[in-house]
């Protein structure tokens, strides 16, 4: 049943129509989205606290910018659910991240509105800015640009590098900080304590309006006002604040704190802040989840809480008959804490990731024990290493796509210096609806290259908990275990831990016809494509490999002894992953052998379910077999022949 827009709404097709609309109906219109995003997502799933945090925000700024002349970039993209809608996808909104579907982020190929590809956060300061510089040297002076940013996303270091660049270019950026004290958990850090100090300050709010109109109006004044008004400015600001200005020290003007929910103060501020020159920040202050009770009072919860009943609140969830798997991070949470029973060297890190790794289990047991670092997947890193130098034993947990963000720590504070840092990789693989931004595709192969790392993934979850077991180990230096969202294949996963000899796999089963090599849990769509060819009278032999650095040599040795038909299989790019290292393997010890790669190929992978994807990509249970019954056609043939 298609979801019916609200009577503003239906009319708004682009931020044209928007602009009809007299100022006293945006509180209309932003209801009616408000109300149009929760009608959507509850049948359908997505992000959903976020995008109803910055509705107002989002209609205002559409209000008064000239887009898409006018630049806006949003940060991370969990809150564009209402840019979208109103920029020419109301209609298409209820093929969010389905497969085929709309992307669930701004995706420049997807809209000219989507000014910047956005997945991973903090990216929007630095990306406006190169947009604001660029319009200033084309001669482009009318053009502005706006960075919508988290408080959240601000805590991470690219961030505040974009901020320092951006208070010395004379350039029309303005960022609006959109404060809601929450990322997908709620902030820490110093940065979070300040912007509170600031929100909360009522000799301070007392004359932020004041201040704003002024300034916005001072060309009325007279040509010499400016300079004056500007140190009256900042002599109130230092007085009525403990604190000098964070912002106003990297040479930005800052406004407010403001209400980010009232949308007709939003546009008259966001019309003045046109006329003044040079970078800006807004200060809103704003409520994840706003506007639907539930998402207000538990704002994790309700991030991305699946389908629901909008009525009651009541999130679907699939009632089974039989006890079912867990998920990978809770076998992570569970087996985390297990081990730090007994090892006192034991510490958990993420980077503002603890529900959805599963860490916050352990933060809750063994709260001095275990740290979220905030969006800083760098710091996670290096603060990681620091750790393992003075004989802490650390598990930086962070999502494979996010551990690109810090590849040189991982080379330059641990590999170099061989520190026993342990990398749990989660989400690692095809990770779903999120699409290309959050796909861990890349870990096996830029992690393999690296000296002195040990790159591992468990079949399941009994090996999972054996690879923590094994890397906690004395002297086991750098250690990845990558392992995928969602649930495992095991009831009976929590069993009693043993040591996986370093580089060693194991044999599935025999066989005669052809060597099925896989790395990780995607081997488990191995098993049922065995299940179906061992009925047809095909015999491919399984071999998990478990680690491709160290490769299992021995294990090689056997395969390429023995057959001459080769598959190898991981949820992973195909360039430079496992099956790249069996080439190696065969090339440096003289085999000849046909070897047949399934893997994520060398392209950009959309969205859509995992099983979706791994066939798309060609390495589902269903392809597998399929690359079987070929070799076995050819195999066929020449027995016939002879």
């Amino acid at each position: 049943m298609k979801v019916q827009a609200g009577e503003l709404l239906q009319k708004i097709n682009y931020p044209s129509d928007l602009k009809q609309l007299k100022e006293e109906d945006l509180k209309q219109l932003s209801q009616e989205l408000r109300q149009y995003i929760i009608d959507i997502v509850s049948v359908n799933g997505g992000h959903f606290g976020a995008s109803l945090g910055v509705v107002e925000l989002t209609v205002a700024l559409h209000y008064v910018l000239n887009t898409p002349y006018d630049q806006l970039v949003w940060d991370v993209g969990h809150q564009a659910y209402g840019h979208k809608i109103l920029t020419g996808r109301r209609d298409v909104f209820d093929t969010n991240r389905l497969f085929g579907g709309i992307s669930g982020f701004p995706k420049r190929s997807e809209s000219e509105y989507d000014t910047f590809g956005v997945g991973h956060s903090s990216t929007s300061i630095s990306a406006a800015l190169g947009m604001a510089v660029a319009s200033h040297y084309k001669g482009e002076t009318d053009r502005q640009h706006v960075a919508v940013i988290g408080d959240g996303s601000m805590t991470a270091g690219l961030a505040f590098e974009a901020l320092n660049h951006a208070g010395i270019e004379n350039s029309n950026l303005l960022v609006i900080l959109n404060d809601n004290n929450m990322a997908i958990d709620p902030n820490v850090g110093a940065l979070k304590e300040y912007l509170t100090d600031i929100s909360t300050s009522k000799h301070y709010n007392r004359f932020r309006d004041d201040i704003a109109k002024v300034l916005a109006k001072i060309s009325e004044i007279g040509p010499d006002a400016y300079k004056l008004a500007q140190k009256f400015e900042k002599s109130i600001k230092g007085t009525l604040l403990k604190r000098s200005n964070f912002f106003e020290a990297l040479k930005f003007r800052y406004f407010g704190p403001i209400d980010g929910h009232d949308v007709e103060h939003l546009a008259r501020v966001l019309k003045d802040l046109r006329d003044i020159p040079g970078p800006k920040l807004l200060h809103c202050i704003t409520v994840k989840g706003k506007g639907y009770s539930l998402a207000e009072k538990d704002q994790t919860k309700w991030h991305a809480p699946g389908l629901f009943d909008k009525i009651t609140g009541e999130i679907k969830k699939t009632v089974y008959e039989k006890p079912q798997p867990p998920k990978y991070q809770d076998v992570f949470g569970h087996t985390i804490i297990e081990l730090a029973e007994v090892n006192p060297k034991i510490m958990g890190i993420t980077p503002a990731m603890p529900s959805g790794s599963s860490l916050n289990m352990m933060m809750k047991a063994m709260p001095n024990r275990a740290f979220d670092v905030g969006i800083a997947e760098q710091h996670a890193v290096t603060f990681s290493a620091g750790l393992a130098t003075q004989g802490m034993l650390p598990f930086c947990n962070i999502y494979s796509s996010f551990m690109q963000r810090a590849y040189d720590q991982v080379i330059h504070d641990v590999a170099i210096q061989n520190l026993n840092v342990v990398f749990c990789l989660d989400r690692a693989g095809i990770a779903g609806a999120d699409g290309a931004t959050h796909h861990g595709a890349y870990d096996l192969a830029y992690m393999r290259c690296i000296p002195n790392m040990t790159v591992s993934a468990p079949m399941n979850e009994e090996e999972l908990r054996n690879l923590m077991y094994t890397a906690q180990q004395d002297n086991m230096g750098p250690f990845v275990i990558r392992y995928p969202r969602g649930n495992g294949v095991m009831v009976d996963w929590q069993r009693p831990m043993k040591a996986i000899p370093v580089g060693k796999g194991r044999k599935v089963c025999d066989g005669e016809d052809v060597a099925i090599l896989s790395i990780g849990t995607i081997g488990n769509e191995v098993v049922k494509a065995l299940n179906e060819l061992n009925a047809e009278g095909y015999s491919p032999a399984h071999y998990d490999m478990r680690f491709v650095k160290p490769i299992d040599e021995d294990l090689l040795h056997e395969v390429f002894g023995k057959f001459k038909k080769v598959i190898t299989v991981e949820d992973g790019c195909i360039q430079g992953g496992m099956g790249s290292a069996v080439l190696e393997f065969m090339a440096d010890n003289n085999y000849r052998a046909q070897v047949v790669r399934l893997g994520i190929p060398d392209t950009v992978v959309e969205h859509g379910e995992q099983p979706e994807l791994w066939a798309e990509c060609g390495y589902n249970a269903k392809s597998i077999a399929q690359q079987v019954r070929l070799i076995g056609l050819t195999r066929s043939m020449q027995t016939i022949a002879s």
